[in-house]
């Protein structure tokens, strides 16, 4: 009786040290408007850590385009979890918030790890069984499909607004969006510097860094 209770003393321990990274991502601005805000994010994980007994050692966050190219909270997430000892869990708020292409799946599954699909109420790790892996890996498909239409239906988009002869986008420097009229005009203040500084550039006499020096101390900035 004595060696059982021991054992059970032990789960609960162990169930109780439990550590974990939480992460959340956001991958555009609807999303955020639509309920996916990072805070909305972050309560939720953590209301799941304290009712199950996890401690959140680390919190990343990501807030990207949906196919910017290397997450630096992703990887700074991967690294740290492939070189704890103590620490192989994840806490994420679904699939999609984890996942943007099969590299990204491929590479948690290399960890060999545990994922905890908070709003999904689904646990998965290499112990999972076959058919859990099965729906996990559709749910991989449709979080790639949504990344894929997202950005034909961007591109759809502006290819719509240049077809009807509207400036599909921000205008550049020295420019202003009419958004009335759907075009650009000229922006009366700032244009004469940017003629200004392509014409010291053509005397050949001003570096790149003596322009860069130039515009700045003159008030012309880009976004």
């Amino acid at each position: 009786m004595s060696f059982l209770i021991c054992c059970i003393r032990l789960t609960k321990e162990k169930r109780y040290a439990e550590k974990a990274v939480a992460y959340c991502r956001v991958s555009s601005k609807e999303q955020e408007e639509e309920g996916f805000s990072i805070p909305a994010q972050q309560k939720l994980l953590q209301e799941y850590a304290s009712k199950n007994n996890i401690t959140i050692v680390r919190e990343y966050v990501d807030s990207e385009t949906a196919k910017t190219a290397g997450r630096e909270q992703f990887c700074d997430m991967v690294n740290f979890l492939g070189q704890s000892q103590d620490v192989k869990t994840i806490l994420v708020e679904k699939t999609d918030r984890i996942y943007r292409n099969f590299r990204d799946y491929i590479t948690i599954d290399n960890l060999d790890i545990e994922i905890h699909l908070v709003k999904e109420s689904g646990v998965l790790s290499k112990d999972s069984k076959s058919h859990q892996k099965f729906i996990h890996g559709i749910k991989v498909l449709m979080a790639k499909n949504y990344i894929d239409n997202l950005s034909e239906e961007v591109k759809k988009g502006l290819y719509e607004k240049a077809a009807r002869g509207r400036y599909p986008g921000q205008s550049p420097t020295g420019y202003l969006n009419d958004k009335e009229n759907h075009v650009i005009v000229i922006d009366s203040a700032r244009a004469p510097l940017v003629k200004r500084m392509f014409e010291l550039y053509a005397t050949g006499e001003y570096s790149l860094d003596s322009i860069h020096a130039w515009a700045k101390e003159s008030g012309l900035q880009s976004k």
